[in-house]
């Protein structure tokens, strides 16, 4: 699959399969891919890419994906094993929003890394940045109260909880990595 098309295709797709059965989540996924347009100046040839990918990114929770309980690698599984999804939107949803960290916490990073290699740093950066800076209704948020929202749903002593304290920090550190990226295009002349 090319690149021209790619959001054409993940829209429909996505929404198939959490609009139903997720409302909210499909909401978040709207606005994590409006997050992802935003930053489109500093995505240049990647920028479809990034807001198709942000559009699937959650599709790992849809209950008819739903096979390990970590919606990363479920999402990413459907989208190389049924979708014949570009590679590298299927290595994004895979490793997104530092999905590593979760991934040993269940026990599951090899399986993870030895199915999915990471997909290139800075498009890495900007898919954490478009999800933790969109809240479960698809509104504008910060990562520092996105965390929150997460450690408060789903409980500080849960598996989530423990996971997005740890990512925490990352989390913060690509924001400003994306954050930067883009002061620093806004200050190149025409």
């Amino acid at each position: 699959m090319s690149i021209t098309g790619l959001t054409e295709w993940a829209y429909p797709l996505a929404e198939s399969l959490l609009a139903e059965p997720l409302p909210r989540r499909w909401k978040h996924s709207l606005g994590v891919a409006k997050r992802a347009r935003s930053i489109a100046p500093i995505l240049g040839t990647y920028a479809e890419l990034m807001e198709a990918t942000a559009v699937l990114h959650d599709i790992g929770y849809s209950p008819d994906l739903a096979k390990t309980g970590f919606h990363p690698l479920d999402g990413a599984r459907y989208l190389r094993d049924v979708a014949d999804a570009d590679e590298r939107v299927v290595r994004l949803v895979a490793h997104h929003s530092c999905a590593w960290m979760e991934a040993e916490a269940r026990g599951l990073r090899d399986e993870l890394e030895a199915e999915f290699p990471r997909e290139s740093p800075h498009l890495d950066d900007a898919l954490c940045y478009c999800d933790m800076n969109t809240t479960p209704d698809g509104t504008p948020t910060n990562p520092l109260d996105r965390v929150n929202e997460i450690a408060g749903r789903y409980g500080p002593d849960s598996l989530i909880g423990t996971f997005i304290r740890r990512a925490e920090p990352e989390i913060l550190a690509c924001t400003a990595r994306v954050l930067e990226r883009v002061a620093t295009d806004k200050r190149q002349p025409m």
